[in-house]
């Protein structure tokens, strides 16, 4: 399911022919075409025997019933989980064992988080796969401006840009932060801009409780109170302090949103060797431990509560303490902790176009390229960050925004797999050809040449020739003019003016209510 292509006329490149000039005006026009979500049709590769399993499983219950999670600054969740029946002394809080699985029992194990357009809801869970771009970077970077603090004009050209990218089905949230905005009140000015500048699925603010409380009030301007009150409009990310703390704030957000129906991602953020064990199997327990103490306390909010099992994981280079992504350690717990969540019937959230280059290079192409395949095949449900990721998360690129974008369209065809019915087979195909013939003029290539192949929109696959004429660009200043592009073609859709002035009103009201705050 996807929209009508919207096509606008524009000055293209010197004919060579009418159809050859017909097939470049059609790749070359501006499209609003957004693919539907991912629904695999290949196998999730599975790294952990039954034995595995279970073992990871006692264990991490084994920590919660012996070690414990701290739940600081937020007396209400001790009271919580003291009535729930856990052991509470202090801020720790030791869960018996089989308590908290059968408290995330009641979570739901897809959901459908509706967009303002209804043609752009995605469905989470199951056999699907949601793909938003990158979220929380303080710095940006292009060819032009290079690394520089976010601003406000920043994150409305990522909203702009991941309004446009076809193979993307979610606007995300804190797509970089906007520095120049203060602390307090940047995010109405992000999710307005959510909100505005797009039709897709967004996420709501977590940085403290009274800005989760706006995010659904501002839902509730958009959608109506009543639709917002009986669905999902909204995702979050509530990261745990790893190893095994729960702080007020995130914790806060996790209340609004689970008090609201709203879904909730419950990810860990853990770097091995600092804030997990170096080993997969310790860094596995750890994890499970965490996920399994918040997705049950979101169900002590709400039974029922939306809620998708995350896993942000990462190692170290043990020389200089930075993290290193696309690694092999990253992926055995990518497709462990997917085997984990789906024996909770929970929707699984990781991955995305990790690197940890300073510049869209060969680095970053490397280890964005493995950390995407193996999300993909570790049956990730929802992947923040699928693009435009550098520098570790410091970053949010431009360039490697549209690059990441272009790709995603690789991960849709081979969740397609191998397509077994008639025509797929092929067999009128190789009748009509015979030996020594070529198939480029048979009936069934003319049938099936505008979609057999996935085809990049932004990689160079010229001649020598033609490709030295054009410049000699390489795939950064390639990406570079589809940045301009994409943001010169932008359309914004269109929203009723009453609903619009009355989210505006909504933020000014807010922020005059309270002073600047940077900190």
């Amino acid at each position: 399911m996807s929209d009508a292509d919207v096509a606008v006329a524009g000055a293209g490149r010197r004919a060579r022919g009418g159809g050859g000039s017909a097939r470049r005006a059609e790749r070359t026009a501006v499209s609003l075409e957004t693919a539907k979500f991912i629904q695999r049709n290949i196998p999730n590769f599975e790294i952990l025997n039954e034995e595995a399993l279970q073992i990871i499983e006692w264990n991490a219950e084994t920590v919660l019933e012996e070690i414990g999670v701290n739940f600081v600054e937020n007396p209400e969740a001790l009271k919580r989980w003291k009535d729930a029946g856990a052991d509470v002394q202090g801020e720790r809080v030791r869960i018996p064992r089989g308590l908290a699985r059968a408290l995330c029992a009641t979570a739901p194990s897809t959901f459908t988080q509706h967009a303002r357009n209804p043609e752009r809801n995605v469905e989470i869970g199951g056999r699907n796969l949601v793909l938003a771009p990158v979220y929380g970077p303080p710095f940006v970077r292009d060819m032009e401006g290079g690394r520089r603090y976010a601003t406000i004009e920043d994150f409305r050209n990522f909203v702009k840009l991941g309004y446009m990218s076809k193979w993307l089905h979610h606007s995300g949230g804190t797509v970089c932060e906007p520095t120049d905005i203060a602390v307090n009140k940047r995010h109405l000015d992000m999710l307005l801009a959510h909100m505005t500048l797009s039709d897709k699925p967004f996420m709501g603010s977590v940085t403290e409780p009274s800005r989760a409380e706006d995010s659904v009030e501002m839902s509730k301007i958009l959608f109506g109170s009543d639709f917002v009150d009986q669905n999902t409009v909204m995702t979050s990310l509530i990261n745990i302090n790893s190893p095994l703390t729960f702080d007020g704030i995130m914790m806060g957000a996790l209340e609004v949103y689970a008090r609201a129906n709203q879904a909730a991602i419950v990810s860990p953020f853990i770097v091995g060797g600092a804030m997990a064990p170096v080993t997969v199997a310790g860094t596995l327990t750890q994890v499970l431990a965490e996920v399994l103490a918040g997705v049950a306390y979101s169900q002590l909010i709400r039974k029922g509560a939306p809620v998708i099992f995350g896993a942000f994981v990462t190692s170290i280079d043990m020389n200089s303490g930075a993290p290193t992504f696309g690694t092999p350690e990253a992926a055995h717990i990518t497709y462990g902790a997917g085997q984990l969540a789906r024996r909770l019937n929970l929707p699984y959230r990781s991955g995305g176009s990790f690197c940890g280059s300073k510049l869209p290079d060969a680095q970053a192409a490397y280890e964005t390229a493995n950390s995407l395949n193996m999300a993909l095949l570790a049956g990730v449900n929802f992947m923040l960050h699928a693009c435009g990721w550098l520098e570790g998360g410091l970053v949010s690129s431009y360039e490697k925004f549209v690059m990441d974008a272009d790709q995603l369209g690789t991960l849709h065809h081979l969740a397609q797999g191998i397509i077994m019915d008639q025509n797929g087979q092929g067999m009128d195909a190789i009748r009509e050809v015979g030996p020594g013939g070529h198939y480029l003029g048979c009936e069934h290539t003319q049938a099936n040449f505008k979609s057999a192949f996935w085809r990049s929109d932004l990689l160079d696959y010229k001649p020598f020739e033609t490709w030295a004429e054009e410049g000699a660009r390489d795939t950064m200043q390639l990406a570079n003019e589809r940045v301009k592009k994409q943001l010169n073609d932008y359309q914004q859709p269109a929203l009723d003016q009453g609903i619009r002035d009355a989210l505006e009103d909504y933020v000014a009201r807010t922020k005059a209510s309270m002073p600047d705050a940077f900190i």
